[in-house]
């Protein structure tokens, strides 16, 4: 990996509020942490393999509903009912998994009941497995990505009812 590959990968992992990322490519590793209170980046190169990890923190944040006043009356019972709920967003780009495996059970299915620090899904990314966890308690309302598709950074992966 050059200089200008690093960079960039700073810039992004910066822009993308993931607290750290690992990377491996042969004997070459390089870990980015960011601590998301005082925005203070830390690098890290190695020139030997080690093991790796990454544990990227799950994003929540309200539902975002479109103003009722343009919508129609059959419309707004939905907008009030979603306005309850917690969307959990996707911290990376990546394909989204909601199982471990292709032969295990999902991590969440719609109705179960989540805690704080619940593995909900897994983010591939550049070759890694980063498991997302649940910054949250409450209900599986929704599943809003399909398993194993691609997905953005920010997207809308589970609806959570808080309650």
């Amino acid at each position: 990996m050059d200089n200008k590959e690093i960079q960039n990968l700073i810039k992004f992992v910066s822009k993308s509020g993931v607290n750290e990322v690992s990377i491996e490519q042969g004997d070459f590793k390089i870990t980015i942490k960011t601590d998301a209170a005082t925005t203070e980046q830390h690098y890290v190169v190695q020139q030997a393999p080690q093991q790796m990890q990454a544990a990227p923190v799950m994003q929540a944040a309200p539902v975002q509903t479109a103003g009722s006043a343009n919508q129609g009356g059959a419309d707004a019972p939905k907008s009030e009912e979603n306005s309850n709920y917690v969307t959990i967003k996707s911290p990376m780009i990546g394909t989204f998994y909601r199982k471990p495996s292709p032969d295990k059970d999902s991590f969440v299915n719609i109705g179960d009941s989540i805690s704080v620090g619940d593995v909900i899904c897994v983010v591939e990314a550049m070759k890694l497995f980063n498991e997302i966890e649940s910054e949250i308690s409450g209900k599986i309302v929704k599943v809003l990505a399909d398993d194993n598709s691609p997905i953005e950074y920010d997207q809308p992966l589970f609806l959570v009812d808080p309650s």
